[in-house]
């Protein structure tokens, strides 16, 4: 029951300030964030797609305060996106994008979120790739849809994030399953009501292989987000059973967490992609990171426990 404390700490000022300080916590950071800058996470990108894999890029930062604020994210996705472009690795790396960040909670958010993510999803279908929206908290949710859809008419390879712990999503599924979509199932990381989510992670493992099954038996692009051996079996045998060759849908897992997975995945043909996080707003992501997984948690405890 420690997942719950932990992303309730994530929104804590006082928990961000105490963690940021503690001198063990950037090398525990450093495996799931592995830069700052793009020049820094450059050669992580090289390292990944030279063996195989694909990435999905995350710039972190979600505490967004001023229309400024906003504007510096797109501005940093765009960098990204130019610097993907000399590297020649457009078909290899796609964006993913919270549109927390990009000013979606402040006044106007919506319409200043679409103004921000616009742009960045251009850059990236000139480059021939292209954007996942993030899905957040659940009040955050029918903004995030709106956008995607209206995105969609202009990018229809624009993907979207859905959470199999929040109620509403095999609805959300079955209306997204449709041709030419691209939709990623993660189980959900962040602190939900009763009234709205699974509170029991089997309920939510049984709410993710039911949505999977929609996905997969439907005409879009299922991304499974997950790095649960036993989900990643069922997510292959629902494959085959829809009939769904292997460049017909594909795995992802986070920068750090079953690296050797990744490319066992990859080495059997499957299409495996890399969601790598940088920059220096690190705090909310990496709390996720602890929350949803023990064994994270462990790890950082065990760095404090060797390094203290």
């Amino acid at each position: 029951m420690l997942g719950p404390v932990i992303l309730a700490a994530s929104r804590s000022d006082k928990m961000r300030r105490l963690i940021s300080a503690a001198p063990v916590t950037k090398p525990v950071v450093d495996r799931f964030i592995p830069g700052e800058t793009v020049d820094q996470v450059v050669p992580i990108i090289e390292d990944l797609t030279g063996k195989g894999l694909e990435v999905t890029m995350d710039v972190v930062g979600e505490d967004i305060t001023t229309p400024e604020q906003s504007y510096a994210a797109r501005d940093a996705y765009l960098e990204l996106i130019g610097r993907l472009k000399e590297l020649g690795l457009g078909t290899k790396a796609e964006m993913s994008v919270k549109l927390s960040m990009f000013g979606q909670a402040l006044e106007g958010g919506h319409e200043l979120a679409l103004a921000n993510v616009r742009p960045v999803v251009e850059a990236a279908a000139a480059i021939g790739t292209t954007v996942t929206l993030d899905a957040e908290d659940h009040t955050t949710l029918d903004s995030m849809f709106a956008i995607h859809e209206e995105l969609r008419k202009d990018f229809p390879g624009t993907g979207c994030v859905i959470q199999a712990y929040l109620f509403r999503t095999e609805a959300d599924a079955r209306r997204l399953a449709e041709s030419g979509s691209r939709v990623r199932l993660v189980k959900g990381a962040y602190k939900e009501p009763a009234e709205v989510a699974y509170q029991q992670k089997s309920e939510t493992d049984k709410a993710y292989v039911r949505i999977l099954k929609i996905l997969m038996e439907g005409e879009g692009y299922p991304m499974i987000g997950s790095h649960d051996p036993r989900l990643i079996s069922i997510a292959q045998e629902l494959a085959r059973k829809a009939g769904r060759k292997l460049d017909e849908y594909e795995f992802q897992m986070l920068y750090g967490i079953r690296s050797d997975e990744h490319v066992r995945l990859a080495a059997e043909g499957h299409r495996m992609r890399v969601y790598t996080a940088y920059g220096t707003d690190w705090y909310g992501y990496f709390m996720r990171r602890l929350a949803e997984k023990p064994a994270n948690l462990l790890f950082f405890a065990r760095s404090i426990l060797t390094k203290g």
